[in-house]
Parts: structure tokens; C-alpha cells; sequence
């Protein structure tokens, strides 16, 4: 292969004049070790040589076709063995010395020349069929041979034996007819200033995506379309290399530019496929690691250098190219992966996420480090999952990862792809799960990436109000394009598939779900049936859970919902009030109660009691969806201040409001889910440029204690609650809780009582005021004859006062809160108390 330069990606033209100059001072070297002495004497300079006598020209014809039916005779088994395979292997080395030297043949320059219009279509990159013109074909007399290499010096064909030198016909075309009967096996020696570059002919192989293939995405159905369309390293027709595809059915033409062409995609033009707007190309000899991009003819005829929609690797932002990629990683999660499809699903099994961004949680850190250290810290705080902000690619650092340019590409900041499995991978075997935020709602407007991506709206809606997303600047899907929902429900199935992740968190559903989300009137348009829910979005959310639960054994789907959608976790083929089939999700957002409950927490206790229904309002809607209770990172950002730090009071009794808060949380109906540093009561918003305040756990730091207390809460919170069956497993089952009681607002008092599958209660008791309340008085199961503490966050090992109720608490019959029988506690002072039966 030619030598490449330094890779850039950026700047494709000052590329392309870098390598036109690169050559200049070993041309006749190189040429002389392409051939033979004897040939290079006989031969004049292909250059030089531009129109030969007609008298030559027929004479030389004469000794060719002589010499080419004797090759034709003597290798006719070899042909015929070798023509399915095609070509031989690309090797990046000049031309060998044959054992005996080749027959250099001129071939004649009649009739095989390109015709002018193919001729101004592949200059011009809009030739829509490359392999119809280029290539090797036979025509009358024999096989015409057409290469369209710009910079070229000069064109060779070798055959077998033979080798024929191209008619140089200007602009980078060269041309040739072999009187041959059939076309043989060939390779090209393409002479640059300084080097002959030995290939195989780009033009003279079948396409490399099958009709099935076609078949499927033209019907939007391929659901496993990272399979066919982008760069797929593989060996086709005997030869290896890399096939190129991408879906542009509004093009012109597109053409193929990287590394390994210099930037310059003229000599590598793709053919399209019909009608599914799909174009192809196999280019022999390219692999791994080298970066590339699609050159799209816009129908107006301009030009744009757009990275690949199904990139699986990407170069580091700022840069912007897509790298072709084989995944090598063997996976060693096989037994995590066999426990997941053979266990309960998510709503029925203990379920707690630990939030994290990973660019941040420990700044610097690559995906194989955080993967000697993330497994051990989550194992040891006992969360049941993680759940990853986007991973995919993106542009900007700033947006989280929610502006996705490269769907089906981790991002390259942290390692390759191969390293982010080695992560998941980590995390599987540490018996822990791995959700990702996915974001399927919008895209950004990038001139690189998807937006106008072939020149006109492709993958965003034709209406310019239904494309706008109007509070992000980004551009919304157009769910209602089979190839653009297929584009989507692929990569959801791709993500579970390839990277064995868990499951999907899927963001900003709202916006997906309503016309006029953030419209004002006369900024949306009515459905079909004059309302405003977006019919194409509820398909596509359908299709998606659908396909995903059906591909992938184990998964989860839950949904970042912000309204009162009804359906969004039933069954999408069960009918709901308002006409529609459920969306499918398995779990959604519980955002009412993540609201209200802060704004209780927010309280000074002594208003406590004027908003006490924030905290008993959720249990009014907790069976309406299977619900996690979500404290994330939009929670914590932009000046609403971490979580300790909306807590109320001092020092002390902030932090004793939030322990009392965590388990509050953990014991109500739902799964848990909590942000980075908030388990340690970090006071500092987050920020993506530092992450956590990891030296708060310092021990050289004269508060460690306090922030270690709150993180040794949260560790015993999940080991009780893992091992408290009551807590998870029937939380979307009615009968699965019992306020005893929800009413004492004075007092700033909750209890409740939580129930596993075989009857077995747990009692939760918060009391939300800065005041001890000895014997205090609460109604209990009369079939209960004792009761023992299993947690309590006033403890001094968690930093509170270390008021408890250390001994056997004996129910007597004193009816009490609409029961028979009644037990006495020591509340202590805003703090949480579970207790089990003795």
C-alpha cells in the first residue's frame, strides 16, 4: 500500500496536497523494483509513451494474443478454480521478482476508453454505478480493463504471467484491452512518484451485502443493522479488506476517503443498490485502525464529508473521523449472563442503582482503570447495579453525553470499544449489572454528523416544526421513517447485544411522546386525530421494548417519564383507557415523588406539618406504573444544590435529614437510585469537570467521619435491603404495603409496613422532626409477637446521636391506628428506623 501520512481526519484537502507532494525523490527505484531489468530495458517510460505507431500497435497485438491464449491454455484450471474467489490478498510491498520473467505486454487503447459521460459522473462523484465502468469486462476482442487512479504515473495489470501496461487516456483513467477469452484472476501495480502500489482492483468484485440483507433494511426490519451497513473489516471473494456501507438514498453519489487513500475519495466511488437508497464498496487491502469518511454529492451537487451513522469506533474529539473496528474482546460474564435470563424480572427483584458519569467519577481514568477500581467500590457499597450516562459518542464534554453524534460508537475519550467491554465485563463477573442512558429523542445539528445528512432531511423530520427539538437546539427523529426507526431500534438491540449492558435507560421520553412538548400554539400540529401525542414515537417506544425483551433474555427498559402517559410500563398489547396499547417499558422514573419529597425534605421541620401529603401523595399512584425512585445527577447540578446540601439546619442535622431521607427512600415502594458522591454527602454540586470530592473521605480530613458515616448508611441500607425480600418484591403489588400511619403531620411522623411474597412485614418509622419522641405509640400486627431493630440512622457509627431501641419490642394489646394491638419506640431525632420480626 502507498505510505501514509500522520492521520488527521480533520482536514481532508490539505491531506490530499500533502500526499500529491510526498513523493518525490525514489520514483525510479521503486519502479525498477517493480520489474525486471530486462523488462525496464525493453520498456520506455509509460509516461513518455503516450500514442504508439498504428504498425506497432497491431504487431504487438499480434505477439499478445499468441502469448495470451498460451497462458489462457495453460492456466485455464487454475482460473477456473480461482475466478469465484477473486482476487488474491492486497500486499503492501512492491512487486516480486517472478522466477521467470513476466511477458510486459501494451494493451490496446482502442475501444475500452470510458465513455465522456461516465467519464464527467466519476470525476464529479455522482456515478451511481462505478462497477458497471470500472473494472474488468468483456466486450468484443476480449477483456477491457478501465482504472481511475489520479496521481498515478502509470497503470499495470498483471495476470498470471502477464503484465500489461494501461493506456494513460488523462485525469486519472487508464485503459487497456486484453485479448483474452474470460476475465482471469488479476492485481493492479499502480506506479506513483515514489512507489508502485500492488493491490487488488477495488471494481472487480460482487457486492458484498446480500439480498436478505437489503431486503430487511429496505423493510426497516434489520434488527441487527450494525451488521450491514458502516465498515466491516472481512475477507470477500478470497481477498480481505473492508466493505463500506451507508444508507444515502437523497445522494448523488458517495465516495469513500481515509487514511489510506490520502483523503482524496475520487478512486473509490460507491455503487448504489437500488432502491434502498444503500450504496457499496468493497476496497481490498484495508483494515483495522484506519480512519475514514463518506463523500456525499448533495443533489444540488455540492459536496459534504459526513463521519459514518454506524461507526463503531471513533477518533478522540475534538476530531471527528470514524476508524474502522473488529471487536477482539472475549467475554468472561457467561454465568452473569445465564442468571439474568433465568431470573425475575426487574420489577420483582432487588434493585439498586448507583448513578455514574464515568468521565468524571474518577477523572483521568481510562475503561480498563476504572475497570480495576469501579466493580470494587459499587460490590462494597452493595448496589445491585450501575447505571452509566450515555456512553455513546458525542462532541460536546459539556452536554453529559446527551447529545449523541455517534450512535453506535463508545465514546473514544475513555479507550476503544473493545476496552469498554473489558469494563462491562469487569463489572459482570463483580456481580453487578450495568444499565446505560440511551438517547433516542434527538441529535445534534453538527454539519458532520446526521443532520441533512445526504443533503436533505434524512434522519430528522421533513417538517422543520416537527424537526426543531425546541428546547435543546438539537433536531428530533423522524419516528415515522421505517429506516430511521429501524436505525434506532437496531441500535438499542446493538447496545444489549454486543456490549452485554442490562439494560436501557431511555431519556427524555416526554419530549418524544407529545406534539406540542415546549410548543407554543400555532408551533405544532395536531395527529390524525386532532390530539397531541406523537403517533410515530409511541410505534416506534413499542417496537423498541418489544424487540428488545423478545432479542435479549433479562433486560430492562425503563423510561425517564416526566407525565402522567398512561401505559408507560404495561404491556404494549394491552389496550389502555385512552385507546392505546401500553409502551412496553419495564420500569419508569418516579418523578412526582422525586419532586415532592424533596420539597418536603427542604422544610424546616417545624413547617414540616403544612406539607406533609408531599410525602404520602406517591403512595396514591405508586401501582400505576413499576416505578424507580430516582435522586440523579439533574438533581444535583445547575444550582439546586447536592443533596445534603438542600437538607435544612446545621451541619448535624443535615446530615441526619438525609440519613433519614436515604432510608425513607429505600423502604418506600420502588427501586433506588442515587447519583455519585451523594453517597458520601458530598456538598458541592457536581460538576463533569472535577467529579466527585473524593477527599472528604480522607482521613487527613477533620470531617472524614461525617462523610464516611453517611457512606456506611448507604452500604448497610443495601445489605438489609437485599437481604429484606419485604422491600423489593412485591413493590408493585397493593397488598405488598400498609401505612399504620400516614396522618401525623404534627408530629412528622411516617410509618408503614412492607410485605414479601409469603406475608413477612417489615416496619419502616421516620420521624422528621429534631426531637426525640420516647414511647411514641404505633399500631402493630396482632400476629407478631415481637419486633428487633434492623437498621437505624441515628447510630454514632453513622454519625447521629445513637438513640435506639436496643432491646425485643413486645406488641400489647392496646388498639392503636385502626389495629388490635400497638407497640412503644424511642423515635430518635430525624432519623429512620426499620424494625423485623424477632
Amino acid at each position: 500500500m502507498t505510505p501514509r501520512p500522520t492521520p488527521s481526519g480533520s482536514d481532508p484537502k490539505k491531506s490530499a496536497a500533502k500526499a500529491a507532494k510526498s513523493v518525490k525523490k525514489a520514483a525510479e527505484k521503486a519502479a525498477e523494483k517493480a520489474v525486471t531489468k530486462k523488462t525496464a530495458a525493453k520498456k520506455p517510460d509509460p509516461v513518455a509513451e503516450k500514442a504508439p505507431a498504428k504498425k506497432a500497435v497491431a504487431k504487438k497485438a499480434a505477439e499478445q494474443n499468441a502469448v495470451s491464449k498460451a497462458v489462457t491454455k495453460k492456466s485455464a484450471a487454475k482460473t477456473a478454480k480461482t475466478a469465484k474467489k477473486g482476487p488474491a490478498k492486497t500486499k503492501k510491498v512492491a512487486t516480486p521478482v517472478p522466477a521467470s520473467p513476466p511477458e510486459v505486454l501494451a494493451a490496446i487503447p482502442a475501444s475500452p476508453e470510458v465513455p465522456a459521460a461516465d467519464r464527467d459522473r466519476l470525476l464529479s462523484g455522482t456515478h451511481h454505478d462505478p462497477h458497471g465502468v470500472l473494472g474488468a469486462h468483456p466486450v468484443p476482442g476480449g477483456v477491457a480493463f478501465r482504472v481511475f487512479r489520479p496521481y498515478a504515473r502509470a497503470v499495470t495489470v498483471a495476470a498470471g504471467d502477464v503484465r500489461a501496461d494501461l493506456h494513460d487516456d488523462g485525469d486519472g483513467f487508464f485503459t487497456g484491452l486484453l485479448a483474452l477469452r474470460e476475465v482471469p484472476p488479476y492485481r493492479l501495480l499502480v506506479a506513483y512518484e515514489e512507489t508502485v502500489q500492488d493491490t487488488e482492483d477495488p471494481y472487480g468484485f460482487l457486492p458484498a451485502l446480500g439480498d436478505l440483507d437489503l431486503h430487511l433494511i429496505g423493510e426497516g426490519r434489520h434488527e441487527q443493522l450494525w451488521t450491514a451497513l458502516g465498515a466491516q473489516p472481512m475477507t470477500h471473494q478470497g481477498a480481505t479488506g473492508t466493505r463500506f456501507t451507508v444508507w444515502a438514498p437523497n445522494a448523488r453519489g458517495v465516495r469513500v476517503a481515509g487514511t489510506f487513500n490520502f483523503w482524496d475519495g475520487s478512486a473509490f466511488a460507491m455503487r448504489s443498490l437500488g432502491s434502498t437508497g444503500i450504496w457499496e464498496l468493497f476496497v481490498p487491502g484495508v483494515g483495522e485502525g484506519e480512519l475514514y469518511k463518506f463523500e456525499i454529492t448533495r443533489p444540488d451537487g455540492s459536496k459534504t464529508l459526513r463521519a459514518d451513522p454506524l461507526a463503531r469506533r471513533t477518533e478522540v474529539p475534538p476530531s471527528t473521523s470514524s476508524i474502522i473496528h473488529a471487536s477482539h474482546h472475549e467475554w468472561g460474564d457467561g454465568e452473569w449472563l445465564a442468571r439474568r435470563a433465568e431470573g425475575s424480572p426487574a420489577h420483582e427483584a432487588p434493585f439498586s442503582v448507583y448513578e455514574i458519569h464515568l468521565p468524571s467519577w474518577r477523572p483521568g481514568l481510562t475503561y480498563r482503570q476504572l475497570a480495576e477500581q469501579l466493580p470494587a467500590y459499587v460490590k462494597d457499597l452493595g448496589f445491585t447495579h450501575v447505571e452509566l450516562m450515555p456512553v455513546a459518542e458525542h462532541p460536546f464534554g459539556g452536554s453529559w453525553g446527551y447529545q449523541v453524534t455517534g450512535f453506535y460508537a463508545p465514546t473514544a475519550r475513555l479507550g476503544t470499544p473493545d476496552d469498554f467491554k473489558y469494563l462491562v465485563d469487569a463489572l459482570h463477573q463483580a456481580g453487578i449489572g450495568v444499565l446505560m442512558d440511551w438517547v433516542p429523542a434527538h441529535f445534534p445539528r453538527d454539519d458532520w454528523a446526521l443532520a441533512e445528512f445526504d443533503g436533505r432531511t434524512l434522519y430528522e423530520h421533513e417538517d422543520p416544526l416537527r424537526a426543531a427539538h425546541p428546547d435543546w437546539g438539537t433536531l428530533e427523529f423522524d419516528y415515522g421513517r421505517r429506516e430511521v426507526r429501524n436505525f434506532l431500534v437496531a441500535n438499542a438491540i446493538y447496545w444489549c447485544e454486543e456490549f452485554h449492558i442490562d439494560g436501557l435507560r431511555v431519556d427524555a421520553v416526554a419530549s418524544m411522546l407529545y406534539l406540542d412538548y415546549s410548543r407554543e400554539p400555532g408551533q405544532w400540529v395536531p395527529n390524525v386525530h386532532g390530539g397531541r401525542e406523537n403517533l410515530d414515537a409511541v410505534d416506534f417506544l413499542q417496537e423498541m421494548n418489544a424487540t428488545v425483551y423478545r432479542r435479549v433474555p433479562g433486560v430492562v427498559t425503563i423510561a425517564e417519564e416526566s407525565t402522567a402517559w398512561d401505559g408507560v410500563t404495561r404491556a404494549t398489547h394491552h389496550m389502555g383507557p385512552g385507546g392505546f396499547g401500553g409502551l412496553g417499558f419495564g420500569l419508569k422514573w418516579n418523578m412526582g415523588w422525586m419532586h415532592d419529597s424533596l420539597d418536603y425534605m427542604a422544610h424546616e421541620p417545624v413547617h414540616r406539618k403544612y406539607h406533609h401529603h408531599e410525602m404520602t401523595f406517591s403512595m396514591v399512584y405508586a401501582y400505576s406504573e413499576n416505578y424507580v425512585l430516582p435522586i440523579s445527577h439533574d438533581e444535583v447540578v445547575h444550582g439546586k444544590r447536592s443533596l445534603v446540601s438542600k437538607m435544612p439546619g446545621d451541619w448535624w442535622q443535615q446530615r441526619a435529614n438525609l440519613r433519614a431521607y436515604l432510608a425513607f427512600m429505600w423502604a418506600h415502594p420502588g427501586k433506588q437510585l442515587l447519583f455519585m458522591g451523594q453517597e458520601f454527602a458530598q456538598g458541592a454540586e457536581w460538576s463533569e469537570a472535577h467529579g466527585p470530592d473524593w477527599w472528604l473521605l480522607d482521613t487527613a480530613y477533620g470531617a472524614e467521619a461525617d462523610h464516611r458515616g453517611v457512606r456506611d448508611l448507604v452500604r448497610d441500607l443495601n445489605v438489609v435491603y437485599r437481604h429484606t425480600p419485604a422491600l423489593w418484591q412485591r413493590d408493585t403489588d397493593p397488598s405488598g404495603f400498609q401505612w399504620i400511619v400516614g396522618d401525623a403531620s404534627e408530629d412528622n411522623v411516617f410509618a408503614f409496613l412492607r410485605y414479601d411474597a409469603e406475608g413477612s412485614p417489615l416496619l419502616a418509622v421516620s420521624n422528621l422532626s429534631p426531637v426525640v419522641r420516647p414511647n411514641y405509640r404505633l399500631g402493630a400486627p396482632d400476629d407478631v409477637p415481637a419486633w428487633l431493630e434492623s437498621l437505624n440512622t441515628d447510630l454514632a457509627k453513622y454519625g447521629g446521636g445513637d438513640v435506639t431501641n436496643p432491646d425485643i419490642v413486645k406488641p400489647d394489646p392496646q388498639a392503636w391506628h385502626g389495629r388490635p394491638a400497638s407497640i412503644q419506640l424511642t423515635l430518635p431525632p430525624l432519623a429512620t428506623v426499620w424494625l423485623r420480626p424477632a
